[in-house]
């Protein structure tokens, strides 16, 4: 039987709050403090009975709390396992790939696009084309460990993607192979629900709240060679900026 890798402190029944939220609050603690890794199993619905002295009841709903709010993941037959989350900072430009891959997450794509067409007016404004330039577009869903992440469509010049459909890993491996790796970006980030179709892409909920980003990336000569806007799922993604406070 595997032991959990956080212990748990007995409940409070003085405590205003009901038992199964108190329960629910120490395995979301104990999951974003590290206490059990990216797809660690958590205790049992019987291990939490028999180590705390809880009903059944009492446990599934702690668990059934998490599972709705995207820290854990049931499965069938196997048990329930904490959540990838990816934490990324945004004082550095990198890649979904290699984001994941320095934090021990296996990156994979779902290509739903992968195309050489006529730029949008928003498109060539972003890129910086003239209005009857041909792009690259990309779509794909974004996973990590085989959990959905976000759902991704990036365009780019064409001259720099002529040919889409071959592109199979990591589009900054790409563009930094061809000579056109990106040395900054702009990024803006803000929050909206999931649509139908976005929805059901992520597995989430209609209308859940997610983060919709966008970010161009420039050449150091200033020229920009990506526009990527991204609907990231807010229960797997967290932002993080350090702030220097001025002398």
């Amino acid at each position: 039987m595997t032991r959990p890798a956080f212990t748990l402190s007995p409940l409070n029944p003085a405590d205003r709050s009901p038992l199964y939220r108190q329960l629910a609050s120490q395995l979301e603690q104990a999951i974003r403090a590290g206490g059990y890794r990216a797809d660690q199993a958590l205790p049992s619905e019987r291990m939490l009975v028999e180590s705390l002295g809880v009903s059944r009841v009492t446990a599934r709903k702690a668990i059934a709390l998490l599972v709705g709010q995207g820290l854990v993941l049931r499965r069938h037959g196997a048990g329930n396992f904490t959540a990838p989350r990816l934490e990324q900072t945004l004082s550095r430009l990198t890649g979904f790939t290699e984001e994941l891959r320095l934090r021990g997450y296996a990156p994979t794509s779902i290509w739903l696009t992968r195309e050489v067409r006529q730029a949008l007016a928003q498109e060539c404004q972003s890129l910086a084309l003239s209005p009857s330039a041909q792009i690259a577009s990309l779509e794909r869903l974004r996973l990590a460990d085989g959990v959905p992440m976000a759902l991704e469509f990036s365009v780019l010049p064409v001259a720099v993607l002529p040919q889409p459909e071959a592109l199979e890993g990591s589009l900054y491996a790409h563009l930094a192979a061809v000579g056109h790796v990106p040395v900054r970006a702009v990024q803006h980030i803000r929050a909206l629900n999931a649509d139908a179709r976005t929805a059901q892409r992520l597995e989430v909920p209609l209308a859940t709240a997610l983060l919709w980003v966008t970010r161009t990336a420039y050449l150091a000569s200033g020229q920009p060679v990506e526009h990527t806007v991204s609907y990231c799922r807010s229960d797997d993604y967290d932002f993080v900026v350090e702030i220097p406070r001025s002398p």
